[in-house]
Parts: C-alpha cells; sequence; structure tokens
C-alpha cells in the first residue's frame, strides 16, 4: 500500500464510522439535517434563497431498503443502487443540496483582466488545497461588483473545482474580495451544523472522488456540472462525532505523510536498484561474463567466415552491392594491443576496445554483420491510415509502439525501395536530438495492424544478418552503458540538435560471441531481469 492509498483508506474508515467510535448520546444526524431543513425554509420565506424543487429526504424502510422520498412531489423511489455501504447508528445519508443554502459557479464569459485591482480566481490559484493570489489574475472593481451579485465568495464558503482537475475542496479562510471563475463552485453551507474540516476530507474521501470522476463530463477539459455536484451522495455523522474524527485524522494524517514520504524513497530506491542491476546484467553479458563459454559452440572467427561467404554470395547473386564486403579483420597483437587490417593498411584501434572479451568472441563493426544500415526517410504526411512512419516516438526502452506513429501519403509508397520497409528483427535507433538519442526498438511486425511501416529520417534501421546475429543480442548491447554512456560523445552536431550519422554507426565495434551463445545469452537476461 503506497502513501495516497493509505491516506484513501483512512478517509474511508472515517466516512464509513469506523475511525472512532460512536456515542450513543450524541445528537443524531438525522435531527441535524431537519434543523437545516428548517433554515433554508425560513431563508425561502425571506427571499433569501430560492426553494430546492428536488429537496429530499434518504431513509431506510422497514424491508431494510433504502428510498428517497422527495418533498414537493410526494414521490418516493428506491435507491439500493446507490447506497454503497452501511453506516453506523446515528448516521444519515443524503444528497449534498440538503446542506447546503447556495451552490453556483463564477462567471462563464472570460473577463476583460487588469494590471492591479480584484484578484480573479480559477482552478490553478487552488490546486494545491490552499488559495494563493500570488499568480492570480485581476479584474476591475466595477467588473467585481458586477460578477459579486451573483457570486460572492465569503469567509467560511466552500469552493470545489468543477473543471479540469475535478473535486479539490477548499474553505476560504480569508475576508479579501475575489471573483471566480466557472472552472469553480461556489458552496455557501450551515457551518453550525457540518463542521467545516469534516466537509473538507468528506470531499477528499473515495465515496464523493469516486462519484466526480463518475459525474464529470466532457473528453478533453471535464466538467463536474452544477446538477451533478448537488446530487451527490453524502455520508453525514452526529456534529459532534463530524468533530471527533476530525481530530483523529490530524492526529494520524502526519503520521500518514511520513509513511508516504518513505514509501517514496523505497520506492525510488526499489527503482535505482533495479536500474543498477539491470545495468550489471547486460555489462556481463555483453563481456561474456554472464553464460560460459562451450568450445564444441565454435568460434566467432568461424561465425564471421559464414557471414563473409554469405555476403559474397549475395552480391555474386544480385542483392547485394560490392561495397558491402569488407575485408575489416580487428584481432589481439602479442603486445596486448588491438589491431583492425583492412587491405595492406593495419591501424592500432587499442584505444576503441573498451573491455576485454573471451578467446572465442570477436570485436567486428556493426557493417559487417548487418545487411542493410541507413536512416530512414523524411516523409510525406497523409491522414490515411494505411502505412504508418516509425518515429523517434515510437521506439521506447518500454518496447516499439504503432499508435504513436503518423502515417505517409499513400501515393508516396512507389517512391520507398523495397529494402527501407521495415522487417521483423530490424533494430531501429534514435539517431537525432537530446533525450531520445540513442533510444532503441526491435521491430515487430505482430505489433502492426497494417500492412507495412517505414521509418522517418531521425530513426536508424539496422538490419544483422539474422541467420548469424540476433537481433535481441545487439539490442541488448547498444542498451549497455558501454554504449549509452557515451552515445553524445559518439554524436556529432550542436548541443540541443545532437545527431548520429549513419558512418558512426555502421562503424560502431560490437563484441560477437558465438551464434548459440548468443541465444543463451538473450535467454539467460530474459530469465534474470523478469525476477527482478
Amino acid at each position: 500500500m503506497n502513501g495516497k492509498q493509505l491516506k484513501n483508506s483512512i478517509l474511508q474508515w472515517a466516512i464509513q464510522g469506523k475511525l472512532v467510535p460512536q456515542d450513543p448520546n450524541d445528537e443524531p444526524a438525522s435531527v441535524l439535517l431537519e434543523r437545516i431543513r428548517t433554515e433554508k425554509a425560513k431563508l425561502v420565506k425571506e427571499k433569501k434563497i430560492k426553494k430546492d424543487k428536488n429537496e429530499s429526504i434518504i431513509y431506510r424502510g422497514e424491508d431494510n431498503s433504502y428510498y428517497e422520498k422527495f418533498l414537493a412531489t410526494g414521490e418516493v423511489k428506491c435507491i439500493d443502487e446507490e447506497i454503497p455501504f452501511e453506516i453506523p447508528k446515528g448516521w444519515e445519508w443524503c444528497r449534498f443540496s440538503a446542506i447546503y443554502r447556495l451552490l453556483t459557479d463564477g462567471t462563464h464569459k472570460t473577463p476583460k483582466y487588469t494590471e492591479s485591482g480584484v484578484p480573479f480566481i480559477s482552478v490553478k490559484d487552488m490546486s494545491s488545497g490552499k488559495l494563493s493570489f500570488s499568480n492570480t489574475k485581476c479584474i476591475s472593481e466595477e467588473e467585481h461588483k458586477i460578477l459579486s451579485a451573483r457570486c460572492c465568495p465569503e469567509y467560511g464558503d466552500l469552493l470545489i473545482s468543477k473543471v479540469g482537475t475535478t473535486g479539490i475542496p477548499l474553505i476560504i479562510d480569508t475576508d479579501k474580495e475575489f471573483s471566480i471563475f466557472v472552472s469553480l463552485a461556489l458552496i455557501k453551507f450551515f457551518p453550525n451544523y457540518i463542521d467545516s474540516k469534516f466537509l473538507i476530507h468528506l470531499i477528499n474521501s473515495p465515496l464523493i472522488q469516486e462519484q466526480v470522476k463518475r459525474d464529470t463530463r466532457g473528453v478533453g477539459n471535464k466538467n463536474w456540472i452544477l446538477t451533478a455536484i448537488s446530487n451527490t451522495l453524502l455520508a453525514i455523522p452526529p456534529l459532534v462525532e463530524q468533530k471527533r474524527i476530525v481530530s483523529k485524522i490530524e492526529e494520524i494524517m502526519p503520521i500518514a505523510d511520513k509513511y508516504e514520504k518513505s514509501q517514496e524513497i523505497l520506492d525510488r530506491l526499489n527503482a535505482e536498484i533495479f536500474d543498477k542491476l539491470k545495468k550489471s546484467v547486460l555489462q556481463e553479458a555483453i563481456q561474456g561474463k554472464l553464460v560460459p563459454q562451450i568450445v564444441n559452440e565454435g568460434t566467432a572467427r568461424e561465425l564471421l567466415e559464414q557471414i563473409k561467404t554469405e555476403k559474397e554470395k549475395l552480391v555474386k547473386d544480385g542483392k547485394f552491392k560490392k561495397s558491402a564486403l569488407s575485408d575489416s579483420v580487428i584481432y589481439k597483437g602479442d603486445d596486448n594491443k588491438y589491431f583492425e587490417k583492412i587491405g595492406k593498411t593495419i591501424t592500432d584501434i587499442t584505444d576503441e576496445i573498451p573491455f576485454e572479451i573471451p578467446a572465442t568472441w570477436q570485436w567486428v563493426r556493426l557493417d559487417d554483420i548487418c545487411s542493410y544500415i541507413q536512416r530512414g526517410k523524411s516523409p510525406k504526411y497523409s491522414s490515411i491510415k494505411k502505412y504508418p512512419v516509425i518515429a523517434q516516438k515510437c521506439n521506447q526502452w518500454a518496447g516499439f509502439c504503432i499508435d504513436k506513429a503518423q502515417f505517409i501519403d499513400p501515393n508516396s509508397l512507389p517512391s520507398y525501395a523495397e529494402e527501407r520497409l521495415l522487417q521483423d528483427g530490424d533494430l531501429m535507433w534514435n539517431s537525432t536530438g537530446l533525450g531520445t538519442l540513442g533510444r532503441m526498438a526491435i521491430y515487430k511486425s505482430a505489433l502492426n495492424p497494417y500492412e507495412l511501416a517505414v521509418a522517418d529520417s531521425h530513426v536508424t534501421v539496422i538490419r544483422p544478418l539474422k541467420a548469424y546475429v540476433l537481433s535481441q543480442y545487439l539490442y541488448y548491447y547498444f542498451a549497455s552503458d558501454t554504449v549509452q554512456s557515451v552515445i553524445e560523445d559518439k554524436s556529432a552536431g550542436s548541443t540541443k540538435q545532437k545527431e548520429l550519422s549513419t558512418t558512426t554507426v555502421k562503424n560502431y565495434l560490437v563484441p560477437i560471441p558465438p551464434y548459440r551463445e548468443q541465444q543463451r545469452i538473450v535467454e539467460k537476461i530474459k530469465t534474470v531481469t523478469s525476477i527482478m
């Protein structure tokens, strides 16, 4: 249970009558509600408020069902389905409208703002649960007088956010004059019968917040309309028990706050430990320390010879250009230095080698083990959802996500060579921009409900020769600290727009084990990380 869940549980116990004991000597809530009705009737008679046409009383019948009787019409209906739990003797269910004398909201028109004047409050000015005047907009005194004739917030009134971040309650604790926007509801209740602090806890409880969530309207900017607020179901205890509940909550909430902070620290430590463990596992894996080497699985040198033979065959068949062939050979000399031989030229590349690898492994340039490495193409976008374009936002460490893709103009598809169409197992490497640079995902056609997909110009497509090199193994290598910790150093460009060139990607050094060992490494990483 996290801190928020604990606080919700405390509030739930409170409004179910389980936080403090009931006292049979307490004046029951039914008397309290009757006094409010009497007070409201007097105000109606004095023409200070309008009569509530939907005024009702909720009671329990002899059949143990709950009923709501509407006083204006005498209509009675069963509301068993609305009652979420049983409440103690002496408590009462009622609608929100039963405990206030006025419910209204702020102006529905955007006022003319002034540099100084009367503060004009919106949701952002009370989102913390406290009223703030530090960054509020202002309106003129004249406009405030017009608005206050309809809606006049006063000390002790209740404000509730009703648009956007709905259901935030606040008791006004200032005599300062201000006006409110339509995003806020103003409630003038009866503080002699309802404890203001209890009311705040009640509104913050799951009982009310679940109704807020259920009754808000709209898709983007949610709106908890006034009729829904007035119809909200409340559980009301006797007034003295309200005060005991508030006292108990104030006693235990600081403990819940400490628990929440401790839980946040623990969660952060757990996340950091998991991240460090995963990085450690990947590092062990790519250095040949995660699984043992097995002699009869051959060597990476033999694997590279097979790849060379395969590439020569593809060139002969016209499927590869001759430039795809490379005579690069990386080896360790007797002096423990690393050299790369290309033709007759031998270069000391010891400084490029990040760590030692087993004798059966081989350092190799990425281009030598791939059939295709190329940036995607700048697309001509279309609203026609037929051919998705994989952009950087589609490639997350959590995996490949087609949902975030845009689409190319179907008429532009013929301009894409066949090799540009993504294939299962292709690595998609984000190659521009800070924050996204170096992030990688593996393309999986099973996650693409469309006919095909292409990459945009910010993504480098890496297509290994999959019969010899596992995409998942390469993914783990490029996800490791060895690559990610220096990704910006390997990139070029300005501070704000770093870029991995295709040449840089092709020349990346990769430690390659025999094929069967690649499989065992991938299986081991999946097993180990699944139990972290």
